[in-house]
């Protein structure tokens, strides 16, 4: 287990949790931080795209990590959320979702959660990772496209976020070492690759500098997503991708 202690701080409203707990990652906070909000008004997702959720609806929290690992690393930072996420879902809700690389949970195709990592560094050196999550618990009506909820799944049990905060962050400190050691991010790695939905997926792929398409074959030992295109086999540490119907 991790040896250090959570400090949580829960807000009615916030603009996001993510620039809270970044902003205080900036003043040199101590690692354990961790924000939830009933409701976001400026909640934001991969490529600062808006996110919107109706308050008091859904699991909305980030943490403050400090491990010593590198920049090329943060997508495993996001797997130790996504994963703690995943069980928690799992031990309370009866909802087993799968991973998207590199940053959403899904059930049955649909969208229940979306994880993000920001960073913060001193020149070249990572210190600080907030990793925000967006679980969809219990939407109002329906979930916008593409979406689902805990409650909206065959088969769930109803579930308090309370709970369901306290799993994820009791998981995410069992995993919470790995980061520190190349073994142990191996063994994220793997465990990433054993529950992931991308992988045999034919997907687009879309990055600062380009956008291609292929087929996921794999995720190596650090991570990374290995995508075979017509141009050849790609490693891809960061980017958007989107899981394509068959041709």
């Amino acid at each position: 287990m991790w040896a250090g202690a959570w400090v949580v701080r829960r807000f009615t409203e916030v603009g996001s949790t993510n620039t809270y707990v970044l902003e205080r990652a900036r003043q040199g906070v101590a690692e354990g931080l961790v924000a939830v909000a009933e409701h976001q008004t400026a909640g934001r997702g991969r490529l600062d795209r808006r996110w919107e959720s109706p308050p008091g609806a859904n699991l909305l929290a980030s943490v403050l990590l400090r491990p010593r690992c590198e920049a090329d690393d943060l997508h495993l930072c996001s797997a130790v959320v996504a994963l703690a996420a995943a069980d928690a879902c799992a031990e309370l809700a009866a909802v087993e979702p799968v991973l998207k690389w590199p940053n959403d949970l899904l059930v049955n195709g649909s969208k229940l959660a979306g994880v993000l990592a920001e960073a913060e560094f001193d020149g070249s050196r990572l210190r600080g990772v907030v990793v925000g999550i967006g679980l969809n618990v219990a939407w109002p009506g329906p979930v916008e496209a593409g979406g689902t909820c805990l409650v909206h799944v065959e088969g769930s049990k109803p579930v308090d976020k309370g709970a369901l905060l306290d799993s994820i962050l009791e998981k995410v400190a069992r995993r919470r070492p790995l980061l520190d050691e190349q073994a142990g991010r191996r063994a994220l790695a793997d465990e990433v690759r054993r529950r992931c939905a991308t992988i045999g997926q034919r997907v687009r792929v879309t990055m600062p500098a380009e956008e291609f398409t292929g087929v996921a074959s794999d995720i190596d030992d650090a991570g990374h997503l290995v995508v075979d295109s017509e141009s050849g086999r790609r490693l891809v540490g960061a980017g958007d991708v989107v899981h394509l119907r068959p041709e």
